[in-house]
């Protein structure tokens, strides 16, 4: 550490350029790049799970009873996959390029009493299948009835329900037949085809044919020459035991306009862009004009504050102080439970330091939605490696509050968090294994994340620690008295519950239009794309929290309230409340989950998030008011 001290700062940026390259090339996959197939060459299709925003549990696509290769081979799939749940795998369906098909059988089989239950039970929870070609997710076109416009829905239904007049029970129909369409944009020059769009229909058919089954039995349903490809009965095929089930599917190629490079606006564009773009605009531009008023008032306020105080006083006057500096003897004198403090801010600053630093990499293309689980590892990585800024900043406050055992602070800010996260999402995923859902995280991925945890993040903050204990302690820009001043009785405004619950409303209108796309886009199974506003959300996010503190927490010196450090960090925090709030409202008016696990899963994973969000915004307000305190107090004369 004492090399690299003395490094040039020259150097040490090339260091820490180097480094973030570095872990941006890991987070990078190189299997997005474009792939070139020629006609006749084989597209094999691999399936990724069947998924249901009713019960957001995924499950393993073999685990229905569907046509199975003759060795299931596993994706190789990073960290952020296993995470989400993906299981992505090699399956039967496997076309030629520009070559069509017409009702190609896949396989044929029996439902067993078993089979026909779990089939059942999967349409009741309205599950989709999810199928990969040449990386492009598997869509399903259909039109809007208000606008007619074209969308895309992820996947295909496993089946449909449909409970006629005069019934008592419903019927569950399966969709056996897949009629897919493969896009291709070619090159004139080479004749090779780029993969530009994959898209199904579904259909539930009874199929026909004469005699006994056997490989080389024909449908007698199926009629090539014809336009529409299943022919003669077309009754659908019900899901009954003992049922004779036929899968089936055809390929059809198109010739698309669409480049390579623009293959992915098709499944992005899925949202209403107009009102997105509107609505985001409109809240910035709110928050932008409520953070110009806020800060023309307290500059100008404060401006005439000091040039007040710093005026040449007569003797009476020097002993008649009022305002903020009467209490200047009194406003760093450390908190209570000031240990606490000096965790909770060291975590914001690795949570800060590891969002601010994905969004970075989001920006420019690096964790786009083509790089499936790239999101997920890149937070993770960056979380492990900001150990090093939390342990730093914990000790340097630590310090400055005339703490001495370091490596106790240290501890704390190593476990704490993580800790409780860790606790949290160990039985939310024990309720998930209890499910038999593929969505449970594989005891070896388990054993590496507490890996990563105690064999990378700790070190780090102890090496942080070390670090920041070894600096010249912070000096405070006036005197502490030795006697603690008596706070005078204040308004019921500047009550410390309402000042603080006061405070989290303006953070969270910044964040309020997104967090609406961001919450569709985790429960609503949609890909979330426009990481160039929310980084902007994010800067007015940290202004916003930055001016809602100093002015309360001026609101609060004026009043000769002295005990600003937990009040300036709970007061933005507070914004995690309303977003903890607002999660349960978008639960039971957007979503549809009736089991008692999947609403356990949702407000357990949403109070992970609040609890994040709370240490984040709290860690911004508080270090923009120890930037003005110290500030104000260093700039008026104290005799």
């Amino acid at each position: 550490m004492e090399l690299v001290g003395r490094m040039p700062h020259a150097i040490r940026l090339c260091v820490c350029f180097t480094f973030f390259l570095s872990v941006a090339r890991a987070f990078y996959l190189p299997g997005v790049a474009p792939k070139d197939f020629f006609k006749g060459d084989t597209l094999k299709v691999k399936v990724q799970k069947l998924a249901s925003v009713k019960t957001q549990l995924p499950y393993s696509y073999y685990s229905l009873p569907y046509c199975t290769p003759k060795k299931i081979v596993d994706s190789a799939e990073n960290l952020g996959e296993v995470l989400r749940g993906d299981r992505i795998e090699n399956s039967p369906y496997e076309f030629k390029m520009r070559e069509p098909q017409i009702c190609s059988v896949v396989c044929h089989s029996t439902l067993q009493p078993k089979d026909a239950k779990e089939f059942k039970e999967k349409i009741d929870d309205e599950y989709r299948v999810n199928m990969i070609l040449d990386n492009l997710p598997l869509v399903m076109p259909y039109k809007r009835s208000d606008t007619d416009s074209l969308v895309y829905q992820h996947g295909f239904p496993v089946g449909v329900k449909v409970k006629y007049g005069g019934q008592k029970e419903p019927k569950y129909f399966i969709y056996n037949h897949l009629a897919f369409t493969v896009k291709y944009h070619k090159d004139e020059g080479t004749n090779a085809a780029r993969i530009v769009g994959f898209e199904v229909k579904p259909f539930s058919v009874k199929h026909e044919y004469e005699g006994n089954w056997n490989d080389e039995t024909r449908l007698t349903n199926c009629d090539p020459h014809a336009k529409r490809i299943v022919t003669g009965n077309d009754s659908p095929l019900e899901v009954e035991e003992q049922k004779e089930i036929i899968f089936t599917y055809d390929v059809e190629f198109q010739e698309s306009d669409i480049k390579w490079a623009s293959r992915w606006d098709t499944y992005l564009y899925m949202a209403d862009d107009q009102i997105h773009w509107f609505s985001i605009v409109n809240s910035l531009m709110i928050v932008l004009f409520l953070s110009g008023m806020v800060a023309m008032i307290m500059l100008r306020t404060l401006y005439r504050d000091i040039s007040k105080y710093n005026q040449l006083e007569t003797q009476e006057e020097s002993q008649e102080e009022t305002g903020w500096k009467l209490v200047h003897g009194d406003v760093f004198r450390p908190p209570t439970n000031s240990d606490l403090l000096c965790v909770y801010v060291g975590t914001g600053v690795q949570c800060f330091g590891m969002i601010l630093v994905t969004m970075v990499f989001a920006a420019l293309g690096f964790l786009s939605p083509s790089n499936r689980g790239g999101l997920m590892t890149a937070l993770l990585f960056l979380w492990v490696f900001m150990g090093l800024f939390a342990g730093y900043t914990s000790a340097r406050l630590y310090k400055m509050f005339k703490g001495t055992e370091w490596k106790k602070i240290t501890l704390k800010t190593a476990f704490m968090f993580p800790g409780t996260v860790f606790s949290v999402f160990f039985v939310l995923n024990a309720l998930i294994w209890g499910e038999e859902s593929s969505g449970a995280v594989p005891f070896g991925t388990m054993f590496g994340l507490v890996l990563l945890w105690f064999g990378i993040s700790v070190p780090l903050v102890f090496v942080g620690s070390y670090v920041g204990f070894k600096k010249p302690t912070i000096e405070d820009p006036v005197k502490t008295n030795k006697i603690p001043r008596q706070i005078p009785e204040q308004a019921w405004f500047m009550n410390p519950v309402f000042a603080i619950l006061i405070g989290g409303i303006l953070p969270f209108g910044a964040i309020f239009i997104e967090l609406f796309f961001i919450l569709t886009s985790i429960w609503l199974h949609q890909f979330y794309y426009i990481f160039g506003f929310l980084f902007l959300v994010f800067l007015i996010l940290i202004v916003t929290c930055a001016e809602i503190a100093i002015v309360l927490c001026y609101f609060q010196l004026c009043s000769e309230d002295y005990l600003w450090w937990w009040r300036s960090y709970l007061t933005s925090g507070s914004s995690a409340l309303y977003l903890f709030l607002y999660a349960a409202f978008y639960f039971f008016t957007k979503l549809n989950i009736t089991k008692p696990v999947s609403g356990v899963l949702y407000f357990g994973y949403m109070l992970i998030g609040s609890y994040a969000f709370f240490v984040l915004t709290g860690t911004i307000g508080f270090y923009a008011c120890f930037l003005f305190t110290r500030l104000i107090y260093s700039s008026v004369k104290i005799d």
